[in-house]
């Protein structure tokens, strides 16, 4: 397998392009097979998951044409109900074939999907959801199977635990179903808006998507459209940390500066200066260390738990002593071990990160364990004291467009090996 070399350290400025919404573009994929009509979608991230949930959507049948970032989708002649395993177990977002499904086929059988170890996220918020709208859902030998006996009905929904993938398994089901659906307790996060936008774009009429409420009245059939997948707010605050921690600046073209409140503000406190304009965001440390922040993660609005691997890395080489504490997965410091072997100050307290910061970080070899984690561990070499090199680089392809080219345009000594 090939690996990531990667010889520091570096300091990071320039320009750089941010890409279509990984945690966007999926479920949206997926809700194109709600309508027979034609579909354009574009900036679409050139990243893994994206490929695999084409894969899954043309073994159903889905005729698709990609023009670089440009995807055309027709989904009129789509007649299977069953997904490969190995499509399945790749990646999380197959999660989403539940909702589309029910509704489109009457029925599905899914294996349980993949996607990163972070923790145990659970299914149950889905199938209860799903069931309480009409369908017949059982899990039986790591399979989830159910059925629509005639069609979903709208009905009030409230919560047990705010998920996003739940809340749009829902609303993807609600859109279609007859009468009102009410989600109560519903996940409040950008990329809930962008399933909503794209579905009101076809005809849906769903209100208060980004609210604790949401409210969809079903329609009868969705028509066709383009939409534009929105950027990655998660990419953009890598860049950010990424200028934070080599002392660089850096400028982040083609973003959304408003979903990114949480992170700019911690950034801000670490000593960073931050500029914002109509589609753009810059950070300058001014070739100072940054400040240790404290930071506990949370559901949107609240400090995203998809950062907290990358401000880790900030904390760590950062001036003073920062604690994180993760409340979203309980297995999301598997990055921590690998950063230790570094020459990292770092000790887990249950589901808390207490951080020493140092001035400098020790080339190593690691072993990447997940998305997030692949990435804090490429910016730790970054400006780590001579030649890091790090294993399981297919994590970061699930996730990240052309990392190692944007990290190269902003000066990284970085590289693909076998």
């Amino acid at each position: 397998m090939n690996k990531i070399m990667i010889n520091g350290p570096t300091m990071l400025n320039g320009d750089v392009k941010i890409s279509g919404s990984k945690n966007a573009s999926l479920p949206i994929l997926f809700a194109t097979l709600l309508t027979k009509e034609k579909i354009i979608l574009n900036n679409v991230p050139n990243i893994k998951d994206v490929e695999i949930t084409i894969k899954l959507l043309k073994h159903l049948g889905v005729k698709i044409k990609i023009y670089k970032s440009t995807y055309i989708i027709q989904s009129n002649k789509v007649s299977k109900y069953s997904i490969p395993n190995n499509l399945v177990i790749s990646t999380r977002a197959s999660i989403w074939a539940l909702g589309t499904f029910l509704t489109r086929f009457k029925k599905i059988k899914l294996a349980f999907p993949g996607g990163c170890n972070i923790g145990l996220r659970p299914i149950d918020i889905h199938i209860e959801g799903l069931s309480k709208l009409g369908a017949i859902i059982k899990v039986k030998d790591d399979f989830i199977q159910g059925y629509v006996k005639k069609k979903l009905k709208g009905v009030c929904i409230i919560m047990k635990k705010i998920s996003v993938g739940a809340t749009i398994n829902i609303m993807n089901a609600a859109t279609l179903a007859e009468g009102t659906t009410i989600i109560k307790n519903a996940a409040k996060e950008p990329e809930i808006i962008d399933t909503a936008n794209f579905l009101n774009m076809l005809g849906a009429n769903i209100e208060g998507a980004g609210n604790y409420k949401i409210t969809i009245k079903g329609v009868k059939n969705l028509k066709g459209g383009s939409y534009n997948i929105p950027p990655d707010r998660i990419e953009t605050g890598t860049f950010l940390v990424a200028a934070a921690i080599s002392k660089g600046k850096i400028k982040c073209h083609n973003t959304k500066t408003d979903v990114l409140d949480s992170i700019l503000s911690k950034l801000e406190e670490s000593g960073a200066k931050i500029k914002i304009g109509i589609n753009w965001v810059s950070l300058d440390m001014k070739c100072q260390r940054p400040k240790s922040v404290n930071i506990i993660t949370a559901p949107y609005p609240g400090f995203p738990t998809d950062m907290q691997a990358q401000f880790t890395i900030l904390n760590i080489t950062s001036q003073g002593k920062g604690t994180i504490k993760e409340t979203i997965f309980e297995n999301r410091f598997m990055h921590i071990p690998e950063i230790i072997k570094m020459g990292a100050k770092v000790k887990i307290k249950k589901n808390n990160i207490i951080c020493d910061g140092i001035s400098n970080l020790l080339p190593s070899e690691v072993i990447a364990k997940d998305l997030r984690s692949s990435a804090s561990l490429i910016l730790a070499g970054c400006i780590a004291q001579g030649k890091t090199i790090i294993n399981n680089i297919y994590h970061i392809q699930r996730g990240y467009e052309n990392i190692l080219y944007k990290l190269k345009i902003l000066g990284a000594n970085i590289k693909i090996i076998k």
